[in-house]
């Protein structure tokens, strides 16, 4: 938070755009010495697009992408989300406002070193209240092949493996929106081949917009959609 054995409510969004933003700025650093990383951006994405985000380091993407998926607060402009009104919202509405609606996939997995694979996926729907996150978390990682390591620890698992437990447990909540930032950094090229392919299949199955910043050619090549950043600012957008 982007087929199913059982029946849940979908999340997915009917508006026709996912994400509305409109001089979008974001200013971080002390008010004797403020840095503006994004510097009036303005970007629609319509619901069920897929997009690729380029561009060089110290360009914005992933400050973008914090923003987009409400990570971090913009300092100005607007900003819909799903449907929702991020930009007049505070923290804790900001991470109710996440809660199954957004999946997010990073570079270093993030799973918690003391939970299960199951546990990993399982838990961020425990606690947004879910009573069949057990069922749930279970049927999406056999959707990505490890149904056989349920009970599995991270370390106990290869780097492939631990990203797909990561795009379950992105997914798993049915979002609306899916934020991958270079999901394929830490893996070599075969294996990240094969998360490529996993992560647009299951964006497929579940209908969700996916956003993913990448320097992988091959990722980029899957997106209908290819923003490049320069500056703090859109420097292209083309469409395949």
């Amino acid at each position: 938070m982007w087929i199913w054995r059982f029946c849940h409510r979908s999340h997915v969004t009917t508006s026709q755009d996912a994400i509305i933003a409109r001089d979008l700025r974001l200013t971080l650093g002390s008010s004797e010495a403020p840095v503006e990383i994004l510097k009036g951006l303005d970007l629609t994405i319509k619901a069920g697009e897929t997009v690729a985000l380029l561009g060089p380091s110290g360009s914005g993407k992933s400050s973008l992408m914090a923003v987009l998926s409400g990570l971090e607060r913009a300092s100005s402009g607007t900003l819909q989300i799903a449907g929702q009104n991020f930009a007049t919202l505070d923290e804790d509405e900001l991470a109710r406002a996440r809660r199954g609606r957004i999946g997010i996939v990073l570079q270093a997995f993030h799973l918690l070193p003391t939970m299960t694979a199951l546990e990993n996926v399982a838990t961020p729907m425990e606690l947004a209240g879910e009573s069949d996150a057990q069922v749930r978390a279970k049927a999406e990682l056999e959707a990505v092949g490890l149904g056989h390591r349920l009970e599995h620890y991270p370390q106990q698992l290869s780097g492939g493996e631990q990203q797909r437990v990561a795009i379950a447990r992105a997914t798993a909540p049915r979002p609306d929106l899916i934020f991958a930032d270079e999901p394929t950094g830490n893996l070599d090229a075969a294996t990240g081949h094969e998360i490529v392919e996993l992560l647009f299949k299951r964006r497929a199955e579940t209908g969700a917009t996916l956003l993913v910043i990448t320097h992988d050619p091959e990722l980029a090549d899957h997106c209908e959609r290819v923003l490049t950043l320069g500056d703090g600012r859109i420097a292209s957008d083309t469409s395949a």
